[in-house]
């Protein structure tokens, strides 16, 4: 036989494996392709066949295409779809998050909307943020904080509860603070807009000063979020903190006053057993000095230098 024939013959049967084989895969997925026709997503084929190819899941790509042109969404394109795919992202929830700012007219497009997804944030649950904002306990309860307590600068306690309204800044979502950030800032707010007070009665009577203050500090910068509002849910009266510094610290100078006076007695104890040693160095040199005195005289009287005087009658 014809070496060329040979040749023709293997071309041929190699060529008809791969159409038996593309016939097999697309018969496969016939009923899905068709779905993508007559919804106008534009998937043909061929590409079914080499997304299976690819590993990546045939199902997956036409729902989620079908679900974005049912929609109305622009820009994405089945490369795109495939490739965050690939990269473990979740393509149901990115086409749902992009619906909704969609119809919301939040600008968020394809490529934001996939590196946030793939950064491992939600970014779902961030959208519906951005549409329906959310309400932050400060403090966190969960954390074992249950007040914010700050003190007033006539030395009230005040104890305070504030509930933080955010809403989802997407631009800041990749790289931004979380919710833990927000909670420590505004409660640091409200303890310093609490201390900036001068008596704890214009608190308790305009409690919105406090909301004010802290919002006018813009502590969303750099954040997720977006702050919407503050609202004080709750404050009360705590101790006289003041008072309370005041006897501490008058206990304290009584108990430095008592070891000052201790510390004095203590050294006029000291110097008053020097000096009673010294009295009684003085009186041994005394006593001494009068034991000499006989022994001077005796040996003055032997030396001559004392008479005997005699009293005539």
């Amino acid at each position: 036989m014809d070496p060329r024939q040979i040749v023709l013959y293997v071309v041929f049967a190699v060529g008809g494996l791969i159409v038996l084989t593309f016939l097999i895969l697309f018969a496969k997925y016939f009923k899905l392709w068709l779905r993508a026709f007559v919804t106008k997503a534009r998937i043909g084929p061929f590409s079914l066949v080499f997304m299976s190819l690819r590993k990546v899941n045939p199902n997956v790509i036409v729902d989620a295409k079908i679900t974005a042109v049912q929609a109305g969404l622009k820009g994405i394109t089945n490369d795109g779809m495939e490739a965050h795919y690939l990269a473990g992202g979740n393509l149901r929830r990115l086409i749902q998050s992009l619906i909704i700012a969609h119809r919301a007219k939040i600008d968020l497009n394809w490529d934001t909307a996939a590196a946030i997804d793939l950064a491992g944030r939600n970014v779902l649950d961030a959208v519906q943020t951005s549409v329906d904002p959310k309400v932050i306990d400060c403090p966190d309860i969960s954390k074992g904080r249950k007040t914010l307590d700050g003190v007033a600068q006539d030395g009230i306690q005040l104890k305070a509860r504030a509930r933080v309204t955010v809403r989802t800044n997407l631009n800041q979502l990749v790289g931004g603070a979380t919710e833990d950030t927000i909670v420590a800032r505004v409660g640091e707010g409200i303890v310093s807009a609490i201390g900036s007070c001068g008596s704890h009665k214009d608190v308790l009577a305009s409690p919105a000063l406090i909301a004010k203050a802290v919002l006018d500090r813009g502590l969303d910068s750099q954040t997720a979020y977006e702050i919407v509002s503050i609202d004080i849910a709750d404050i009360d009266v705590g101790d006289n903190v003041g008072a309370r510094l005041q006897a501490d610290q008058a206990e304290a100078d009584m108990r430095i006053a008592r070891a000052r006076a201790e510390e004095r007695r203590a050294i006029a104890v000291a110097l008053d057993q020097e000096m009673q040693a010294l009295t009684q160095e003085n009186r041994a040199k005394v006593v001494l000095a009068e034991a000499d005195v006989p022994m001077a005289m005796a040996q003055a009287f032997r030396a001559g230098g004392l008479r005997a005087s005699t009293n005539s009658a």
